[in-house]
């Protein structure tokens, strides 16, 4: 942290000030102001990054990075979105469905069945097209969600097989990639039954939820 005000300390010297500067990058790299406003300086590889000219912004900038690195490792609790009492608006998000009446059977429903993935030459596995279903969203899952322009206009129901199904996940989502790969239907690829050898089991179908 900033321990003294009358002398200026850098990152070089002091590693807490280091990490506060870096969670800050890490919050501004994810505002969508700044990267609407400096889309040709990320393009070109040559971002800027402001600095914040006084200790308390600096402070709260950080804090938003740190829950921006929580929200990007899948293997840390984010309390609100992955653990205790979740956020109202994430609640419907990618709920584990059944096609029809009655309750999905964890021991015989989650096998993924429906083309997702295949195996292709030397064992590399290839994604297929698997089987989902584009709609509008529901006007119950507008109530905690009025304004879409952040997470798509439409919504998808991403199917495992006939029966089960992850439902309402919403475009953004479904298309949000890294490295270039759809991060849930890369995910799924793998999990293809012929391919896994098993079904998945509940823990794994509620991974996706999370993610």
């Amino acid at each position: 942290m900033i321990k003294n005000q009358c002398r200026r300390i850098t990152p070089d010297e002091d590693p807490e000030t280091a990490i506060l500067i870096w969670l800050h990058t890490l919050a501004i790299g994810y505002s969508s102001a700044y990267l609407t406003e400096n889309a040709d300086g990320i393009r070109q590889d040559f971002p800027r990054i402001p600095l914040p000219n006084q200790r308390d912004l600096l402070l709260h900038s950080a804090q938003l990075g740190h829950q921006v690195a929580a929200l990007l490792d899948t293997e840390t609790p984010v309390v609100g979105v992955t653990s205790g009492k979740l956020h109202p608006e994430l609640t419907m998000i990618a709920t584990p469905t059944r096609s029809s009446l009655g309750n999905l059977d964890p021991n015989t429903d989650f096998g993924v069945t429906v083309g997702w993935g295949h195996a292709g030459k030397n064992g590399v596995t290839m994604p297929g097209k698997g089987k989902l279903i584009d709609r509008p969203y529901t006007p119950e899952e507008l109530q905690y969600l009025p304004d879409t322009s952040l997470l798509g206009t439409i919504t998808h129901d991403i199917y495992l097989n006939d029966i089960a199904y992850w439902k309402n996940v919403p475009d953004r989502v479904w298309n949000y990639t890294i490295g270039g790969y759809q991060v849930i239907k890369k995910w799924l690829s793998y999990r293809e039954q012929e391919l896994l050898g098993r079904s998945l089991k509940l823990e794994e179908v509620r991974e996706v939820t999370q993610i």
